[in-house]
């Protein structure tokens, strides 16, 4: 079994992370949704198509479109251009409310502390491949972002609440990826191992807020780690995904704060993931989650599957959102359907948070969904790689 493991991880992950740019052609429609039941909380949501089109006319071009309902980015990928092994990435980005404050302390959403942020930006990515002929990628990364925030209030945004002030956030970021996960619900395999480092900067720094009772940081550094595993058992196709993710900030604020809650896998490239609990309700300086689900299919062809998810983890907070205790755990159960030719995949779930506090006790509860649909090859790069050790591994008759 540990043989069949080795072999299946390897050459699975050889096709869909061969570089930072997206090498496969995709086009795929993502939507998720959480809703807090008991009490009123952030919403966590998504709706986007993802288009990417490899070698355009032929050519080392890859293009990368995301459109969302209020948001859009273009990424122009130069695969070689600055030597063999080496490639540049120009983003284009920007649109409405992706820049969003949601005040969350001691449980309680704060509608009149939170705000509207829209805004755009540029951002460059360097990509460098450190062992060519590897079967396992590993990359180095070294990016630098330009996004212009435009704060403005909300219906419930308090008069008397000072937003901070319009102004570029400029962030410069480095680190080392090893493996990559593509960008589909439910992958059969992926395995990455990543650390970060970033710097984040706004040159209109000051206060905000009630009469100047916030900070906004001119300068903070970030750190991320990252070690994720996603598996499916060549015999039972039963699959597991399992992770571990920690981090912390120097001269944190509410914006370079590491944000904690919520259970979609679309959020960000990086979800904190804790079920149950409101989205990005945990304001950290300090973190460290371990995280996973289990699916278990309901029938042979693995049309119908139930999902066990769940996640604990240690949180030290954010001068001025702390509140009693630092581990919070969440769990929940996704109903999953995936049709037959694998083109469009849906599951419905509920999820507890153990330690959310709400209305003075302990216990959250949300209920959501999430979908996607690929217009494109039905069969992931994963996928494929997984059904031809299926067929060396059960010869069909005559072979």
């Amino acid at each position: 079994m540990l043989k069949g493991f080795i072999l299946l991880l390897f050459l699975a992950l050889a096709i869909p992370a061969l570089a930072q740019i997206d090498p496969e052609p995709r086009k795929l429609l993502h939507l998720g949704y959480n809703h807090p039941l008991r009490k009123r909380g952030p919403h966590e949501i998504y709706a986007f198509y993802y288009w990417n089109i490899p070698d355009i006319g032929g050519s080392n071009k890859t293009l990368r479109l995301v459109f969302a309902p209020t948001f859009f980015t273009s990424e122009l990928g130069f695969r070689g251009l600055l030597g063999e092994h080496t490639d540049l990435a120009v983003e284009v980005f920007g649109g409405g409310f992706y820049n969003n404050y949601d005040e969350v302390r001691g449980g309680k959403y704060f509608r009149d502390e939170s705000f509207v942020g829209h805004g755009g930006g540029v951002n460059v990515s360097i990509y460098h491949l450190l062992n060519p002929g590897g079967a396992i990628p590993l990359n180095a990364v070294l990016a630098g972002k330009v996004d212009y925030h435009l704060f403005t209030e909300d219906s419930r945004t308090a008069d008397t609440f000072e937003l901070p002030n319009d102004q570029p956030f400029l962030t410069l970021r480095g680190g080392l990826r090893f493996g990559g996960r593509e960008p589909v619900l439910w992958p059969r395999l992926a395995l990455e191992v990543s650390t970060w480092y970033e710097l984040h900067h706004r040159p209109d720094s000051g206060r905000y807020g009630f009469a100047g009772d916030r900070e906004l940081k001119p300068t903070s550094h970030r750190v991320l780690g990252r070690i994720e595993l996603a598996y499916t058992m060549l015999e039972t196709k039963h699959r597991f995904n399992f992770g571990v993710i920690g981090g912390a900030v120097r001269d944190a604020d509410r914006f370079s704060a590491y944000r904690v809650g919520g259970s979609l896998p679309f959020v960000s490239e990086y979800p904190l993931y804790m079920p149950g609990y409101f989205y990005k309700e945990l304001s950290a300086e300090k973190f460290g989650l371990l995280y996973g689900n289990y699916t278990l299919p309901l029938d042979s062809a693995e049309r119908f599957t139930f999902v066990a998810i769940g996640a604990t983890g240690w949180v030290d907070y954010l001068d001025g959102l702390e509140q009693p205790g630092h581990w919070h755990s969440g769990v929940g159960g996704i109903l999953g359907y995936t049709t037959r030719n694998r083109r469009w995949r849906l599951g419905i779930g509920y999820n507890y948070g153990f330690n959310a506090i709400r209305d003075g006790s302990r216990g959250g509860h949300n209920v959501g969904m999430i979908f996607m649909y690929n217009f494109g090859d039905p069969k992931t790069a994963s996928d494929r790689v997984f059904d031809q050790l299926l067929d060396v591994r059960t010869p069909r008759p005559g072979r």
